[in-house]
């Protein structure tokens, strides 16, 4: 009867979200940043998915799982950003209930997709050097679309195992979240009720599966490293520089992920820094890291451009 009593008196409606810095300045200098970096992200990401899909020569597993990493990167840094970006020219920084934890419910969907599909990446990249021969058996379109559709089955299963625990609390006074949007950890803590067990259940998901992922994918890289650590030929020399731009990607990703969900000295600007890198910085690296060290994706890119110019001057 009590426990019903409570979640009765839960009146928060509405979440204010204290932001970066406080200085009014900063805020409009971040404002400009972060619009350049959000519409950068979008484009860069957005050109990579436009140009694996129509670029016949790039029709293979690994641009396949490429397109749709670009395509989750573009979500995950339009989940929370432009709200952010708001936010910082905005007197009262809130975000309603119901917002704050489409949020929370988004960033662990769209996290755990990209968790699968780097995993998946890992995986190609490892058939196509220790068993090249049986490549295009193993890395059938079946295959890649079955990958695929796995990495969202389990984001979504992700997010749905641990967003109800947080949602069902009762909040029913603070509503106060030091940070630049809504995330379980911090959210939880508000709640009128013991959150001992939902918060072994934040590091027993979304913790523990980041860095078992984590360290299955740099074990993963490093065996591929060792295959062909003796060859010195231009094939390895490739598959050495598209290992590379993958671990990068790898340690970008997973880094914040594990500090802030497993790291037991929470420190609010640190965390408030990696939430930045996490849903800002990292969807435009990927962009980056895979386009500027990748000959073919630059080549196709650059057909898409001249079509596209070609086109706009024949109109």
């Amino acid at each position: 009867m009590d426990s019903v009593k409570q979640l009765n008196q839960s009146q928060v409606t509405e979440f204010i979200l204290t932001g970066l810095v406080s200085s009014q300045k900063i805020q409009f200098l971040l404002f400009a940043l972060f619009s350049v970096i959000y519409l950068a992200t979008v484009l860069g990401n957005l050109l990579i998915v436009v140009t694996v899909f129509n670029t016949p020569s790039l029709n293979t597993p690994m641009y396949f799982l490429l397109g749709n990493l670009s395509f989750v990167d573009m979500m995950l840094a339009s989940f929370a950003t432009p709200k952010m970006i708001v936010n910082l020219v905005k007197k009262h920084k809130t975000i309603s209930f119901t917002g704050c934890f489409t949020q929370i419910f988004l960033l662990h969907f769209l996290g755990g997709i990209e968790m699968v599909l780097l995993v998946s990446m890992a995986y190609d990249r490892y058939v196509a050097i220790c068993k090249p021969l049986h490549y295009m058996t193993i890395m059938s379109k079946k295959t890649c679309i079955l990958l695929v559709a796995a990495s969202w089955f389990l984001g979504l299963l992700h997010a749905g195992l641990q967003v109800p625990f947080v949602v069902n609390l009762p909040f029913c006074g603070p509503n106060v979240v030091d940070s630049i949007f809504c995330d379980m950890p911090l959210v939880s803590k508000l709640a009128c009720a013991d959150t001992y067990i939902v918060q072994i259940v934040i590091v027993a998901n979304s913790g523990m599966i980041s860095l078992s992922c984590f360290l299955l994918l740099l074990i993963s890289y490093s065996l591929i490293f060792i295959t062909i650590r003796s060859h010195s030929t231009a094939g390895p020399s490739k598959a050495r520089s598209t290992l590379t731009a993958h671990i990068t990607v790898v340690i970008l990703f997973f880094g914040p992920c594990i500090i802030i969900y497993i790291w037991p000295f929470s420190n609010h600007s640190v965390d408030k820094f990696l939430a930045v890198f996490y849903t800002i910085v990292t969807p435009i690296l990927n962009p980056i890291i895979y386009t500027l060290r990748n000959k073919e994706m630059k080549t196709a890119m650059k057909k898409i451009w001249s079509s596209f110019v070609s086109s706009r001057e024949d109109t």
